[in-house]
């Protein structure tokens, strides 16, 4: 019999809930990926996503595969053995991007701060200057913990070094204004579960001249699925054969979209910052706190720090089981002290804000600690309509 998943809330840091539009386009019919209307609807997707990573890069495509092939990607095109790269790491997935500059013989610098914290300018600044610097590479929107990096500084800083900027932009394409172009961002890479929406399966890449020289000049070319040359000559004019498209998830893309541009970025924007601001006015009647303050914190991801005596496996256990919701439980230093609450692209809706205060509050009570849920659904009506 075919495969009938149950009716669940994804309110996790990804996969995000999807909409009728996009599911019925996933299903639609197929063509072949040279078909003239499937490279139609492709030119059409890659100038969408020109449009939300703020940049008018001729090399802005959906790689098939998830954020991780992204990353490897941009790393696999913009560094090579011997290349020095300071990586700002403050969470789990600066780690793995660390960790994936470290397998291409890159020589890594990290520079750290706590889970929970914000990276220091100065901090990376020294880093750059201590000698020549190929890169420097950080996380948008660290999904391990919900912090927002500020840009500014840091693209300032790789400007001046002459350092290619890598990003990783997974969390926040879609869910709030990129200015890859007028920040100087050489090369960013996403995934389409997050704020766009879509189902995981394809990640959206961009790279500047700068990062296609660099590729085009390494001493031993990329590895031929992500080298950015071969992926042009599909991409671009004209159309060579370089791998089969994911047909039906460019489909899914498409519409995802589609659906921002109706909506409009500012407007989504705005959404997801007052969703973010209703779930959090809400947590301290349930003797729950964010673990970020809301100046350095995603607004698409809030980490959310458990009371004393409550079992994190068990409240997740309990909102899966009994509430029909999911969200994420702590990575890296975080496991089992906190809890990732995703209202992301669709899925950032007031309602699955107070659904979830309510579910969290019976969640937290089947532990034996009295909150007002009451108090926190009131408190999130009132915070969003203000």
């Amino acid at each position: 019999m075919p495969f009938e998943p149950p009716d669940v809330l994804l309110l996790g840091p990804g996969p995000s809930p999807t909409s009728e539009a996009v599911r019925r386009a996933q299903a639609a019919p197929l063509l072949g990926h040279l078909d003239p209307s499937f490279l139609g609807l492709l030119d059409q997707v890659q100038q969408q996503l020109r449009a939300l990573f703020g940049t008018q890069n001729r090399f802005t495509l959906p790689i098939a595969g998830t954020g991780t092939a992204g990353m490897e990607a941009v790393v696999a095109n913009c560094v090579e053995p011997g290349d020095r790269v300071v990586v700002g790491v403050h969470g789990v997935f600066g780690q793995r991007m660390a960790e994936a500059l470290r397998r291409t013989g890159a020589q890594v610098v990290e520079v750290r701060a706590d889970f929970g914290a914000s990276l220091d300018p100065a901090a990376i600044a020294a880093a750059v200057a201590a000698a020549p610097t190929a890169a420097l590479a950080v996380v948008h929107a660290e999904t391990s913990t919900g912090v927002l990096t500020d840009l500014e500084p840091l693209a300032a800083i790789a400007r001046s070094a002459g350092a290619l900027f890598l990003l990783d932009c997974v969390t926040s394409l879609a869910g709030m204004p990129l200015e890859l172009d007028r920040l100087g961002v050489d090369a960013a890479f996403s995934g389409t579960q997050k704020c766009l929406s879509a189902p995981p399966g394809l990640s959206p890449v961009t790279l500047s001249e700068r990062a296609l020289a660099k590729s085009a000049a390494r001493a031993q070319r990329p590895p031929f699925y992500f080298d950015a040359a071969l992926l042009t000559g599909y991409f671009g004019a004209d159309r060579a054969y370089h791998h089969t498209a994911p047909v039906s998830m460019i489909y899914a893309l498409a519409a995802a979209l589609d659906e921002v541009a109706a909506e409009g970025l500012p407007s989504r924007a705005d959404r997801h910052r007052r969703v973010a601001a209703s779930l959090r006015a809400g947590l301290p009647h349930l003797g729950l706190q964010a673990l970020v303050p809301a100046a350095q914190a995603t607004p698409m991801l809030t980490t959310i720090c458990y009371p004393a005596g409550v079992d994190d496996k068990a409240f997740r256990a309990r909102l899966r089981q009994h509430h029909g919701i999911e969200v994420g439980g702590g990575l890296g230093t975080l496991a089992g002290k906190v809890f990732r609450v995703g209202l992301m692209g669709h899925g950032a809706r007031l309602e699955n804000v107070t659904t979830a205060l309510g579910a969290f509050g019976l969640a937290i009570e089947q532990q034996g600690r009295e909150v007002d849920t009451e108090g926190a659904i009131r408190a999130a009506l009132v915070a969003h309509d203000g």
